[in-house]
């Protein structure tokens, strides 16, 4: 768990839909931040998230899904992603455009949230699709592997613990 201020919050973010925003319009919420692939073996964990966010959703919580393509596992553009997402899934949570999780062109959010270490002590890269982050609004980060499932006790207890707060 790190505290990072209000630094998070002023990073810009474009929603799916070419829309401008910053990660400060969700400051008041404890926010799950998932990075996404339609064509992942993970993408069945799309249903847990869309369940969290109707768990959550009316109680100050949002998942934030964000499609990458750095490991060659998403549709090619924004408009094919929210089709996939909201007639395979059912999508409702907001979702943001193509983000680079990794590199040289890393989005600053997940230059930022990457500092995070796991519950191993392990920081750094994105290691593949669906890795999670917990944000609280308190600005603390709790850092989940990807084949942790969002509905994972550890999450959970997290999310239900920041929104008790």
């Amino acid at each position: 768990m790190v505290d990072r201020g209000m630094s998070l919050n002023e990073i810009p973010l474009t929603t799916l839909h070419g829309d401008d925003t910053t990660f400060g319009e969700y400051a008041d919420k404890v926010k799950l931040v998932v990075n996404v692939a339609s064509r992942c073996g993970l993408a069945p964990q799309y249903a847990k998230l869309e369940d969290l966010q109707k768990t959550y959703g009316d109680r100050g919580f949002t998942v934030l899904g964000f499609p990458s393509n750095q490991f060659l596992q998403e549709l090619g553009s924004e408009e094919a992603i929210a089709e996939y997402c909201s007639t395979t899934w059912g999508v409702t949570f907001p979702m943001f455009e193509k983000t680079k999780v990794n590199g040289r062109s890393q989005h600053p959010l997940y230059a930022e949230l990457t500092k995070t270490p796991d519950a191993s002590g392990k920081a750094g890269r994105v290691i593949w699709n669906f890795e999670k982050f917990v944000v609280t609004p308190d600005g603390s980060v709790h850092r989940f592997r990807p084949t942790t499932e969002p509905d994972a006790p550890e999450i959970v207890e997290v999310i239900e613990g920041a929104l008790a707060g």
